[in-house]
């Protein structure tokens, strides 16, 4: 039997505090969009309770009616002050940040402000979906630029995009997804350099997502696009939306290196009237005052993480699933298994489980399944459980 590392000493682990009954009378997508006798294991929300400070912060603003519109830079300073700790940056200037409604509206209005109509923003492949989306629903042209060895970003590869993006002369984005969705790959400051220093010769402009910067493996650095060198024309948006669990209480920060300030002060003044107030005052109390309780949810994930590893070698040995450093996603490799380009659909159908399917990230997604891990044990072993029974 796969055996389950016990919590690490401190607050208790999240991931264990909550029982499929009180799961299912939650309301959000994750719960809603599938039949009851489906294991939902896809869409990215977590089965963790809330941090206390963050129920905190939101009922005393609850109680005194605080539910007015967001001002202010209480979420950057304190977004500033957990990037200082967390990733020993000191490059978080203020009076280069905005509030944005969240990470993706952020993406599009970042797009916005350095590219056109027309124009081609390059994206590393398979990569999240709404990327594709949010992309083609600007009128931009989505360019793919898939993943090299190991699922990382292939510099030579990437040269090749942007010079071919470029060379009529027009503008040109790269998309950024750093730790990278659906993989977890955290890329590393050479790489991240040498994205910087392409994006400079060639005159690409880049825009980094950056929400599950939180979410990095204990013993594995992440490094923010902003702080390597050469990066000082990139644009970035951050949250704690993924980190702590608050897609509903939208909000998010974008940040602009110190040769970009003025293209976000171009940022129309309305988009700021976008992000949810509630939203803002629970990500700043997540990231000022909920880091043990994130300690305890990343001890979880890794221990998550080990499970999942001995599940499959024990069930679905031919499942090959890429060693995440990342996020609380698991990208698995079912080609093996003979399901076609599809397989969620096979492991939803034969075994009412859901999964991403990985069609919709792009190149390379075809035959795997994303699988999200941020959830009990049990629920986790139930999950792989269903899986193999789908196959006999």
């Amino acid at each position: 039997m796969t055996s389950i590392p016990h919590d690490t000493p401190g607050e208790p682990d999240p991931l264990r505090a909550l029982d499929l009954a009180r799961l299912r009378r939650r309301t959000s997508l994750k719960w809603r969009t599938y039949p009851e006798d489906v294991l939902p294991l896809w869409v990215a929300e977590m089965d963790v309770p809330l941090a206390e400070p963050v129920i905190r912060a939101v009922t005393d603003a609850l109680a005194l009616g605080d539910t007015g519109y967001p001002v202010g830079t209480a979420y950057a300073e304190a977004l500033a002050a957990f990037g200082a700790e967390r990733w020993d940056w000191h490059g978080i200037a203020v009076e280069r940040t905005a509030i944005v409604p969240d990470v993706m509206l952020g993406v599009v209005e970042m797009l916005k402000l350095v590219t056109g109509p027309g124009d081609p923003v390059i994206v590393n492949s398979p990569v999240y979906p709404p990327f594709f989306q949010f992309i083609t629903h600007m009128d931009r042209r989505v360019v793919e630029n898939p993943l090299g060895t190991g699922l990382r970003i292939d510099p030579a590869s990437l040269e090749e995009t942007f010079r071919q993006a470029t060379a009529g002369g027009g503008r040109a984005a790269y998309l950024l997804c750093s730790p990278h969705n659906p993989t977890g790959t955290v890329h590393t400051a050479t790489e991240l350099a040498a994205v910087a220093g392409l994006a400079e010769r060639y005159g690409v402009r880049v825009v980094a997502d950056e929400i599950h910067a939180p979410l990095v493996a204990p013993g594995v650095t992440f490094v923010p696009y902003l702080s390597v060198p050469g990066a000082e024309r990139g644009l970035s948006l951050m949250s704690a939306s993924k980190g702590w669990n608050l897609a509903g209480l939208k909000a998010a920060v974008a940040l602009a290196g110190p040769a970009a300030g003025a293209d976000l002060d171009r940022l129309p003044e309305e988009v700021g009237h976008g992000p949810s107030h509630l939203g803002v005052i629970a990500h700043t109390a997540a990231l000022r005052d909920a880091t043990g309780w994130l300690d305890a949810l990343l001890a979880g994930l890794r221990a998550n993480r080990h499970l999942l590893t001995g599940l499959l070698a024990e069930h679905l040995p031919a499942v090959r699933l890429h060693a995440a450093e990342a996020t609380y996603l698991a990208w698995l490799d079912c080609r093996a298994l003979g399901l076609g380009d599809d397989p969620a659909q096979v492991f939803l159908d034969r075994g009412r489980v859901a999964l991403s399917s990985g069609l919709p990230f792009g190149t390379g997604g075809a035959g795997h399944v994303r699988l999200n891990l941020a959830t009990s044990p049990d629920i986790l072993t139930e999950g792989i459980r269903r899986m193999a029974a789908a196959l006999s």
